[in-house]
């Protein structure tokens, strides 16, 4: 019978072993190689990539819109069938933008954040802003983590209007769990975009920050005509003016990685959401303030 020591020294190994191999590796080399073979549209390379795709995740395809696909790519980007996910229209919500697993929430301690236990980072270190740093100071937070099997669009969580987005170029660590306990500042170290939006009823500001990781350093924007990824490096902010619906597409993940909400002091968590809850894009996830 294994012991708890046994079981424990176990898990370290695989720990271990998975943080070595998904993150000891040239990291931006494989992910460019990823992003070129996804986008194959062979028969063979197709089927035979989601059919080993689906031996290592949970692969589920019934609420897609399509059932037949162009490339490895064209699966993991799927769009869904009308109806799938719900959205939360009561407007004293904000709704989800993604699908997710919530890593860490809840009240910004001034100014810093936790990652995982033990390993916090600072709203300067992630936004590089100190305009934005002090809008959120106090505030609150959710990080979404999107596994490889979910839906990896992402939707608009109010009524709102996007007026920036400011990209900031990085490395491509793996955000699993097992890195997150090991690398400090990971999301800080990360490629990533940062989206302010302005709820269209309430004037609040709540931020998107999109982060790519191994195998996803690509995110599209719909109001953007730029690809952001590892070969882009500018220009750093883009001001824009997009208006969306709450719940309307604003972009995607070309495989999946995380989101992070921010809101300013006053919002609050919904019932239901913390660390380990599973959510879905349009699920209310914060309270607007009273």
């Amino acid at each position: 019978m294994m012991t708890m020591r046994n079981w424990i020294a176990r898990l370290v190994l695989q720990e271990d072993i998975n943080f070595l191999l998904t993150n000891r590796v040239p990291r931006q080399l494989l992910t460019r190689f990823m992003g070129w073979f996804s986008q194959i549209e062979q028969p063979w390379v197709r089927d035979l990539s989601i059919a080993t795709w689906k031996l290592f995740a949970d692969l589920d395809l019934a609420d897609a819109r399509k059932t037949h696909f162009r490339s490895l790519h064209d699966c993991f980007t799927r769009q869904l069938r009308e109806g799938a996910r719900p959205v939360d229209l009561d407007p004293r919500h904000l709704v989800s933008p993604s699908d997710g697993i919530v890593g860490a929430c809840g009240a910004i301690d001034g100014t810093q954040i936790i990652q995982a236990k033990g390993f916090p980072y600072t709203l300067l270190d992630l936004l590089g802003d100190p305009e934005l740093v002090e809008h959120y100071r106090d505030g609150c937070y959710v990080t979404l983590r999107l596994t490889s099997s979910m839906y990896h669009r992402f939707h608009a969580p109010h009524d709102c209007l996007v007026r920036r987005v400011t990209y900031i170029s990085g490395d491509t660590w793996n955000v699993n769990p097992i890195a997150l306990k090991r690398v400090e500042k990971l999301f800080c170290k990360n490629e990533r975009a940062i989206i302010e939006t302005t709820l269209s009823a309430s004037g609040h500001r709540v931020a998107l920050v999109p982060v790519a990781a191994i195998l996803v350093a690509s995110i599209r924007l719909h109001f953007l005509d730029v690809l952001l990824h590892l070969r882009y490096r500018g220009p750093n902010v883009m001001p824009c003016h997009a208006s969306f619906p709450k719940g309307a597409e604003m972009g995607w993940f070309q495989h999946g990685s995380t989101i992070i909400v921010f809101a300013p002091k006053g919002f609050t968590l919904y019932e239901g959401i913390g660390e380990g809850a599973q959510v879905r894009m349009g699920q209310a996830l914060l309270r607007l303030p009273e």
